[in-house]
């Protein structure tokens, strides 16, 4: 049988290859309920023919609005099976951003999560000028359903499910598949936009396989279909997207998390055995500890010191390839079940890896969890590049690096040092953006990513900055803040941390705070639980704890480098109050414009 080239036909190869075989699962009451390939591709072939009975062909573009769940996936195969464009919007937009999305994308159908999802598509319904269809996966209340135009056709999921016809019209599912062919676009994936609007990344059935292939290529052997994932991350975001169909290449079990704030109870009920994951996971995890470590007695702290000096120094050999003594090893294994064990089992006790991928991650971080057993394979990847295009090999990760090229992935360097990318896992084009298009491929296909790196001489990728955020000082230094910013943000009482300094003689920043870091501090600020990170930011012990971490990591900078002056934002980013993306990266231009009148105040002499 030939290589299927599109997601559908995937799908088909999949469960013919073991229609028995657990494929997706669920959290119901503290339980996982799964359901098999075949059970899976039943509800696709109904979701494909229910989507064709109300006009979805090729060139029909379905969007959906919805936090990460078993529905999403079940939908978005049903759309593709149709012959439809899926295009996913992130549920933490507003009102207006759900429009331009909408409007951009020439959508005329949205599926919504629940009333919340479905009230902000009331707000701006007048300006949707080609919606014909809603779809709720929960259910709506008549209240609400009465604020709907009449010319809008709306269905629940349920009812939906049941639209198809009949007997007849499943057994055409497989001419219906047939018409698909692999040039045609699967998705058009919008980029969160850290300094414009969004642009509609066009991506293939044929480039979506590449990006499947590729992955399964460079962990050949790594992932069977014993596996489980606990997948959490938005489906809205292109590694989401790609965490959602690992099924399709691997046959290991895809389990929905029940929410984002539910990950922790979640992993202890799933025992997952590989995770995707973004930085920011593992940022909090790491400060977390750390804070509680600070709080903690000094017979901890020593055991903890030494545990952490015994298990780098084992690994250091590992590295290096020298072989262990017999009491390093001993000793290893006891700072593992004295220390670094409690920390394994908060990810259920069974995980072999993680891919990172998303954001850069700090290599502090990844050889803190190494030692506990959890292995953190960093990858790189863009929308452009649907998802990972490098990934660290597990017999040999490098910390600090975002690994080797996957599969047929080819990489050279512009004279700016930015990453120049080849591979059919890519991207068409922006949609309806010819221009934009233009500048970021040229006529050979090799794609500009936009970020600066190098290759290692193991032959690794290291990302060394954004090449839109280098900041160039009066001085004439050219100075890549994500060093300094990954530094910064692992620190204990800093959350998130943003450099500037461009045209400037020196570097200052900005921080952001959690409210949940000070909370040991509330009584000694005279300040209760009901108080603001407003409150906080604004005490002199803040500045304080804050001044002091700043110190801490100046002291592994250059002198060119270091922050001489910082100033604490008088609330935590958010997407909602707008400062981060929705794949939790700074919005640099927009937090410069929203602080510019405090950053200018610490270059005044």
């Amino acid at each position: 049988m030939t290589k299927p080239k599109t997601i559908p036909k995937l799908l088909d190869y999949r469960v013919n290859k073991n229609p028995k075989a657990k494929a997706l699962g669920w959290i119901n009451n503290n339980f996982v309920t799964t359901m098999t390939a075949q059970d899976k591709l039943d509800i696709v072939k109904k979701l494909s023919t229910s989507f064709r009975s109300i006009g979805v062909l090729k060139s029909i573009k379905v969007s959906i609005l919805s936090q990460t769940r078993k529905e999403w996936h079940l939908l978005d195969l049903g759309i593709l099976s149709a012959g439809g464009i899926v295009v996913p919007i992130y549920p933490s937009y507003p009102p207006n951003e759900i429009e331009f999305i909408f409007n951009h994308s020439e959508s005329s159908i949205i599926i919504v999560e629940d009333e919340v999802q479905l009230q902000k598509v009331i707000k701006v319904q007048n300006k949707l000028s080609n919606l014909k269809n809603i779809i709720s996966i929960e259910t709506i209340s008549k209240k609400t359903l009465k604020r709907l135009n009449q010319e809008i056709e709306y269905t629940s999921y349920i009812d939906f499910l049941a639209l198809f016809a009949g007997r007849e019209e499943l057994q055409n599912y497989h001419n219906m598949i047939n018409e698909i062919a692999p040039e045609d676009i699967a998705t058009i994936i919008y980029t969160s936009g850290t300094t414009n609007e969004p642009k509609g990344a066009v991506i293939s059935h044929q480039a979506f396989i590449s990006m499947l292939n590729n992955l399964a290529a460079g962990l050949a052997g790594n992932v069977t279909n014993e596996d489980k994932t606990l997948t959490f991350l938005p489906l809205s975001h292109v590694l989401g997207r790609c965490d959602s169909m690992l099924n399709l290449v691997f046959g290991l079990v895809c389990i929905y998390a029940e929410s984002m704030d539910k990950i922790i109870d979640n992993l202890s009920i799933v025992k997952p055995t590989i995770m995707l994951a973004v930085p920011r996971i593992f940022e909090k995890i790491y400060t977390k500890i750390h804070f509680q470590l600070e709080e903690s007695d000094a017979v901890t702290k020593s055991v903890f010191k030494w545990a952490s000096a015994i298990t780098d120094q084992y690994y250091e050999k590992i590295s290096n390839d020298i072989a262990p003594s017999t009491f390093e090893i001993i000793q290893k294994n006891l700072a593992y079940k004295l220390v670094f064990s409690k920390i394994y089992n908060r990810f259920g006790g069974k995980i072999r890896f993680f891919v990172s991928g998303g954001a850069s991650l700090s290599a502090k971080i990844i050889t803190f969890l190494r030692n506990a057993n959890l292995t953190v394979l960093e990858g790189y990847g863009l929308t452009e590049t649907i998802a990972p295009c490098f990934v660290n090999p597990p017999a040999r990760p490098i910390p600090g690096t975002v690994g080797v090229p996957l599969g047929d992935v080819q990489i050279k360097f512009a004279k700016d040092r930015e990453i120049l990318i080849k591979t059919e896992a890519l991207f068409s084009g922006y949609f309806k953006d010819k221009e934009q298009s233009d500048e970021v491929i040229d006529a050979e296909g090799w794609f500009a990513t936009g970020d600066l790196g190098e290759l290692t001489a193991e032959g690794y990728l290291k990302i060394t900055d954004r090449k839109k955020d280098i900041i160039i000082t009066s001085n004439g230094k050219n100075i890549a803040p994500q060093k300094i910013e990954n530094l910064m943000k692992i620190q204990p009482y800093i959350s998130r941390f943003m450099v500037a300094g461009d045209d400037q003689e020196y570097l200052t920043g900005i921080v952001s705070i959690e409210k949940e870091l000070f909370v040991g501090f509330l009584e000694k600020m005279s300040l209760n639980s009901d108080c603001t990170v407003k409150d906080i930011a604004r005490h002199p012990l803040t500045r304080e704890l804050i001044q002091k971490n700043v110190d801490e990591v100046n002291q592994q900078l250059a002198s060119f480098e270091t922050i001489k002056k910082f100033i604490i934002a008088q609330n935590e980013f958010s997407i909602e109050s707008g400062e981060l993306t929705p794949s939790l990266k700074l919005k640099k231009k927009l937090i410069r414009k929203m602080l510019k009148k405090e950053i200018n105040a610490m270059y005044k002499k």
